[in-house]
Order: C-alpha cells, then sequence, then structure tokens
C-alpha cells in the first residue's frame, strides 16, 4: 500500500469554483477523493456523478476534489472547460489543470483516475477508470473508519457561486424536423420542445426537473436528454442521464420507455421483454431506418440496432475499447460515439474523442473510417480526408438535397462538411464562431444548429450564408 504524503497543489492551478486556492492542510481530517477527469469524456462525467453521490452519502467524513486534465488543445481554455462542466451539478472544488502539473506529480496514466487519500494526507489507493460505484463507496467507508479528529483549526473551503443566465434554454444538443416543426433537447431543463419553425413554443414534453418517470407529457421526466430523432408520429429521446432510450407518442404527448434501467451497464443481445429490465451507458444519439432504431452509447462505445418490429436489440457494431478501429461488428472499435446518421444500409457516426467520423453497414457491420486518423490526432485542417482533421466533432447531419455530410467541430467551434464519395472536408465560411455546438438538423437548403454553450439554436442559410438566431421561447 502506498502511504506517501500526497502531494500539494502547484500554483500552476486554475481553480474553477473557489474564492482562494486550495491547500491541502484544507483537507485533512476527512478522506479525500482527489478524481482526475476530462470535461469531455463520457467515463469522467459517470465518475464526477458517482462522485457527487458519494460526497452526499459520506457527508462529513469526505471530501471530493476534481483536477480537469485537458485533452483536446480547446480543453486549455478555462472558461471554456468551467462552461463544460456547469452541465454537471458539482458541489465540490474543481481544478483546471492545463498543463499536467499535478497529473505528473501523481503520476496519472488515466482518465478517470481517483486517488484516494487518508485523514492524515497519505495516499492510499488509485482507482482507474469507471468501475462500480459501490466499489469505490466501499474504499472510501474502509478508510473513513481510521480516521482520527483533527483539532487544529483549518481555514474553510469555500466555492465561488457562478451559473448559467436564466436563458429559455440550457445547454440545447438534439435537434430534429418533421414537417414544419422543430423539435429541440432542451438538455439541462430535461425536456423536450416542440416548435414551430419561427421558435414559438407550441408543446413542452417533460416536466422539466430531471428524473426517469413515464406518462403524460406534463407529468413525465427525463434527465439531461441528448439526441432524438422523429418518424412520422414517434420521437424517439436518448435519455442520457436515465441511460435509456424514451419514445414520445406525438398525437397524445405520452410519454414511455423503449428500454432503460435507469442505470448503466452493457446489454446483452436478445428480445427486449421487459424495458426497465435493459441497462445501458450514456446512450447519446439515435437514428431511425427500415424499421430498425439504431443507438450510440458513448459509455461503453457501441452502436447498438433494435428491430421495432419484433423488439429485438443486438450490438451492431463495437468491441467497447476506446479505439478508433475498423473491422466487422465487434472486431471494431469506437472513441465516444455521440452522434448518428442514418440511410438506406448506412449509419454514420461521429466519435467524439476519436475526432472522426465512420460508417457502419447495417447488413454487415462493417465499420469504417471516413475522416480521422485516432484518439491522439485532431486539428482544423481541410482538404483531402486522408489529411482533413476535427477536434471533438459533436453532432452530424445528411443533407437531403446532396451528397454531403454536415459536421458540428464543437472543439474548433465550426460547421464542417465532408462530400461523401471520396469528397473533401471543407469549413462553411460563418459570419461568427459557434459556441461547442451540439447539434444539426437539415431540410430545404436550412442548417439548424443547436449553439450549445451559448443556449441557442441557429438557423443558418446555406444559400446565402445568413445565420440567424431564433428566438425559441422567447
Amino acid at each position: 500500500m502506498d502511504a506517501q504524503i500526497a502531494p500539494e497543489f502547484p500554483s500552476s492551478l486554475d481553480w474553477l469554483n473557489l474564492t482562494e486556492p486550495l491547500r491541502m492542510a484544507q483537507l485533512r481530517g476527512k478522506v479525500c477523493a482527489l478524481a482526475f477527469v476530462n470535461a469531455g469524456s463520457a467515463w469522467s462525467s459517470q465518475r464526477l456523478n458517482d462522485l457527487a453521490h458519494l460526497h452526499a452519502r459520506h457527508g462529513e467524513r469526505l471530501n471530493v476534489v476534481a483536477v480537469h486534465v485537458p485533452k483536446f488543445e480547446h480543453e486549455r481554455d478555462p472558461r471554456r472547460v468551467a462552461k463544460r462542466l456547469r452541465r454537471q451539478k458539482i458541489e465540490f472544488p474543481i481544478a483546471h489543470d492545463p498543463d499536467w502539473t499535478l497529473w505528473q506529480h501523481y503520476g496519472i496514466e488515466a482518465w478517470p483516475t481517483v486517488v484516494l487519500i487518508d485523514g492524515e494526507g497519505r495516499i492510499r489507493e488509485r482507482v482507474v477508470g469507471d468501475g462500480p460505484v459501490r466499489e469505490l463507496d466501499a474504499r472510501v467507508g474502509e478508510l473513513a473508519v481510521g480516521l482520527v479528529p483533527q483539532s487544529r483549526s483549518v481555514r474553510p473551503i469555500e466555492l465561488r457561486r457562478s451559473g448559467e443566465p436564466a436563458l429559455p434554454l440550457r445547454f440545447p444538443v438534439g435537434l430534429a424536423l418533421s414537417g414544419n416543426y422543430l423539435y429541440v433537447a432542451d438538455s439541462n431543463h430535461h425536456r423536450i420542445l416542440e416548435c414551430d419553425q419561427s421558435g414559438r413554443v407550441l408543446r413542452q414534453f417533460g416536466s422539466g426537473g430531471p428524473g426517469f418517470i413515464d406518462g403524460p407529457m406534463e407529468l413525465a421526466a427525463f434527465n439531461r436528454p441528448q439526441g432524438i430523432a422523429v418518424e412520422r408520429d414517434l420521437l424517439y429521446v436518448a435519455d442520457g442521464g436515465n441511460h435509456a432510450v424514451r419514445r414520445i407518442q406525438l398525437r397524445t404527448g405520452d410519454i414511455d420507455t423503449v428500454f432503460g434501467a435507469g442505470r448503466r451497464g452493457t446489454a446483452a443481445d436478445g428480445t427486449v421483454t421487459d424495458a426497465r429490465a435493459v441497462v445501458m451507458d450514456q446512450p447519446r444519439a439515435v437514428a431511425l431506418s427500415g424499421g430498425r432504431l439504431f443507438v450510440a452509447s458513448s459509455g461503453d462505445n457501441r452502436i447498438w440496432s433494435y428491430d421495432l418490429g419484433n423488439h429485438e436489440l443486438r450490438c451492431l457494431a463495437g468491441s467497447g475499447a476506446l479505439e478508433v478501429g475498423d473491422g466487422q461488428g465487434a472486431e471494431a472499435a469506437f472513441a465516444e460515439p455521440v452522434a448518428l446518421a442514418a440511410v438506406q444500409q448506412v449509419v454514420y457516426v461521429c466519435d467524439a474523442a476519436g475526432s472522426a467520423v465512420r460508417s457502419v453497414n447495417i447488413r454487415t457491420g462493417q465499420v469504417q473510417t471516413l475522416l480521422g486518423q485516432g484518439p491522439w490526432e485532431f486539428g482544423d485542417a481541410d482538404g483531402k480526408r486522408v489529411s482533413a482533421c476535427l477536434q471533438q466533432p459533436q453532432a452530424v447531419a445528411l443533407d437531403p438535397d446532396a451528397p454531403r455530410l454536415w459536421i458540428a467541430d464543437s472543439g474548433n467551434d465550426s460547421l464542417r462538411c465532408l462530400r461523401l464519395g471520396g469528397g473533401e472536408v471543407t469549413s462553411f465560411e460563418l459570419p461568427r464562431p459557434l459556441h461547442g455546438p451540439s447539434g444539426l438538423a437539415v431540410a430545404g437548403g436550412v442548417v439548424w444548429i443547436a449553439d450549445t454553450d451559448a443556449h441557442a439554436v441557429l438557423r443558418l442559410e446555406t444559400a446565402t450564408g445568413d445565420l440567424h438566431h431564433v428566438p425559441i421561447g422567447e
């Protein structure tokens, strides 16, 4: 057991939510869970959620401190990191380590890693990955038993309260179009909005508070809904916070669960007989084609196929490893799939951590990388597919009027376009930068953009380049 004294926090850290820098002495007398995380990582997001539960459970026996360490260049900006982390409700100190200084002091090798420190400031254990929370809970409990009351008076830890402005939308993500209707996943308001194309809200699905409740639209509840897809009078929702796929009956407004138990796990292939018995791991996107529903789960790096007729669920592709690897079915690997677009026999996949765009043959499960070179290869370059680069893209959408795929290149705050069939990657020249765009929908020469970090939806006229704010709910 490693019993060395935990290193002091370096002065290079930027404390995102404290009134003054934290010192190790302020953590003495309690167990401390020091978590090294990345704001854009699905696994880190889950671990932060776990730690929030443990923080509430263990009360006065546990300190939690998160240290964000960037992977992408845009994640070196503390303002962007703070914005991303505010998508989760975090009530403990968060530091930003832009130069990986504390990461190196502790010899960390992977996100997320939780270093457990006892009440006397000694490193006792490391927990790597996003394993079951009960295991981390047990280890915290064991260390808490040995706590010795501290008589010294230390400076209290004071959080700096800051939040997002009170706007009609809060971190909108998924977008879908059906005729003259625009549907918006208003993620941090835990609801789906039905709007006309001028932005007037016609109906709200979900009570507006987090929960996992089926039923009438005003009583049902979502938890941070993400991607959405509509077909005729049914709207499907990747309900990420509930690890479930939900369905809205647009004629009545009633909401039910297609599958998802409300807890994370990797599903098994087979016929779904009990929707609430199926575990999923952070479903982020849904798409429809040929009577099948496709689901991208970023927590287990897999693409799932669900037959809407016989209710058969199976893994279409993905080994579970966090990689950009081609192959057939389980031989292939994805790196945090977060968005899907389906047409005929192909599903296009946006790999956020891989900065890549992939294609999956629906019939064979064959995966091919169209754009991107690997999890650590990213940038902002147009040109041929073999040399063009993205940076942590968050959404894709097929253009119904041309053989091209629109890409929300979130890390570069830009809109990109991939011409299908061996074409090049280009950047669409916009009159102003985007702000972490994470949702797209395309129809009739218009690209609808969820400008997520600006809490807005934008309308782009592709023929003229005009970009307008859509005043949803205003």
